[in-house]
């Protein structure tokens, strides 16, 4: 087969499927503490105190997505599913460490979720990162120091603080090459000629115990140290077959293979991580989304802004007198269960972000109905949901899934498609009608906007996935019922990348605008401190 481009060439299912976090928003929680655990591993010293300064939809939204604590877990080295982080801020004043924060306000020239974390650690030493969070917890560091860089933890990642003089490139390689690492690309950052300067080198595995001290012996080596972004799945170095790289290419894969858009992602991702790994990964999904799909319903508690909880309780509660006349069983168990997730993620619970926690209840209330109403098998679950990673990774790859980049549509319609494709594999539909199913969803919620309420994953975030389990579930059935769609998938995913650029900021994720923005919903979160 002839070698494609590979844009998802390191891509793990399960940066779409997850990360497994503690709510309520993957990029402004999951993702914020990845931003501040990577820039406190820059430092070069025990902490003393930190200032994080926010730009644009964290600005606007820190406090209503637990982003102030999440940073500030980040900082402490918590991961994203350790529920400790609602308490970050008292962890903080244990282990003596200073926090401040600074609102740097609106800039359209840096990304939308942008956190400047300047730390000043023992022995008087400052450190300045710049950290953007890119949605369903991928991040990216931009800047260190002033100096702009560009770290995304795909490979395991040795940063060098040096002065630029002849010959220390040369050192440096030498001495990995003499520990036997391998380097798979190497970038120079300097502010001039023979001024400070940044080597990044990122390598196939961390480099040998022994490697640090002896970079850190270089003359004009100020500081080295190894960078590895929390939660990240795929072993160092290692790329995917050349499966896929679009809706096209995918069911062009499964027609060579004979096999459904499940089992060819779930076949790439042993190839990435292993068979076990894979499995393990997969049941620890599943695991997540039983536990959040049926918890809040039995025992519901009230998010962080007191506006959602007890809701998915009573869409299940009023299923027999309802169910029959409007949405039918399994979609009213559908609904109920995505609306229970959201619940569970806006009271800091731990959640799968599918792709996201402002829509990760679609995906698991839609397979999970499904699956126990017509009495699926494990592994069929298994193949639905590996289904919805492979249309979520397209989507994120040339879309976005984050609602401060694309808007709602980003977040519950990639949730729907994914959703809705997965629907069409769990009943033995084929690979080009889930495509036409995910095509369908993402076409009836293209334009959505993203305007939370308080700037909390609370109103209209749970409605809007009930909305987005209805478009799944109509889009699946139309698509089984042999129904076709004019614009193919792929078309349809870069006409949501140019409406999702083309929103106002005000549409982005800054609870600026839309319902948010109303009398009501204002009167209703000034004292909830949900907005910055």
């Amino acid at each position: 087969m002839a070698a494609k481009p590979q844009t998802l060439a390191t891509t793990s299912a399960f940066e779409v499927l997850g990360p497994v976090m503690v709510g309520p928003s993957s990029s402004h929680t999951a993702g914020a503490l990845r931003c501040a655990r990577v820039a406190a591993s820059l430092a070069a010293g025990p902490i003393e105190r930190v200032r994080f300064s926010l730009w644009n939809s964290f600005a606007h939204t820190y406090r209503g997505h637990g982003t102030d604590r999440a940073l500030v877990a980040g900082v402490l080295g918590l991961d994203t599913d350790d529920e400790r982080i609602r308490d970050a801020f008292d962890l903080a004043r244990e282990a003596g460490l200073a926090v401040d924060f600074e609102i740097a306000g609106d800039d359209p020239s840096v990304h939308p979720n942008t956190v400047d974390v300047h730390m000043e650690c023992a022995g008087g030493s400052v450190c300045e990162v710049r950290g953007e969070s890119l949605g369903g917890g991928r991040v990216r560091i931009s800047r260190v120091n002033g100096v702009g860089v560009d770290i995304s933890g795909t490979y395991a990642t040795l940063f060098v603080s040096h002065r630029d003089v002849p010959g220390i490139l040369a050192a440096l390689t030498h001495l990995l090459a003499m520990a036997d690492v391998n380097i798979a690309f190497c970038r120079t950052y300097r502010t001039e000629q023979g001024g400070r300067a940044y080597s990044v080198f990122e390598t196939d595995g961390a480099p040998a115990d022994g490697v640090l001290p002896m970079v850190r012996s270089l003359r004009d080596v100020d500081y080295a140290t190894f960078v590895s972004v929390p939660g990240a799945v795929v072993a160092p170095g290692v790329s995917a077959d050349e499966f896929f790289d679009n809706g096209a290419q995918l069911l062009e894969a499964c027609a060579e293979r004979g096999l459904t858009i499940g089992g060819v992602m779930e076949l790439r991702e042993r190839g990435l991580i292993g068979a076990r790994d894979a499995a393990a990964a997969m049941a620890r999904v599943i695991e997540v989304m039983r536990a959040e799909t049926s918890e809040p319903i039995a025992d519901p508690r009230r998010s962080l802004g007191g506006f959602i909880g007890g809701e998915a309780r009573l869409v299940d509660a009023g299923a027999g007198h309802w169910a029959a006349s409007l949405m039918g069983g399994v979609q009213t168990d559908a609904v109920a269960r995505a609306m229970a997730v959201l619940e569970r993620s806006a009271a800091m619970g731990v959640i799968v972000a599918a792709p996201t926690a402002g829509s990760a209840g679609v995906v698991p209330g839609c397979v999970l109905a499904v699956a126990d109403a017509t009495g699926s098998a494990k592994k069929d679950v298994a193949s639905a949901l590996w289904c919805a990673a492979a249309v979520g990774g397209l989507i994120q790859t040339h879309a976005c899934v984050a609602g401060a980049e694309g808007g709602c549509q980003a977040e519950v319609g990639s949730a729907a498609a994914m959703a809705a494709a997965a629907l069409v594999e769990l009943l033995g539909g084929t690979p080009e009608q889930a495509l036409v199913a995910a095509s369908l969803a993402i076409s009836n919620l293209l334009g959505l906007a993203c305007d939370p309420v308080g700037g909390l994953v609370e109103v209209p975030c749970q409605a809007r996935n009930a909305i987005g389990v209805a478009a799944a579930f109509s889009s699946a059935q139309l698509a089984l019922s042999g129904m076709r769609w004019l614009v193919p998938f792929d078309e349809v995913v870069r006409a949501m990348a140019e409406v999702g650029h083309s929103l106002p900021s005000r549409l982005r994720e800054t609870a600026l605008g839309g319902l948010a923005a109303t009398p009501t919903a204002r009167a209703a979160c000034a004292g909830c401190g949900g907005c910055a």
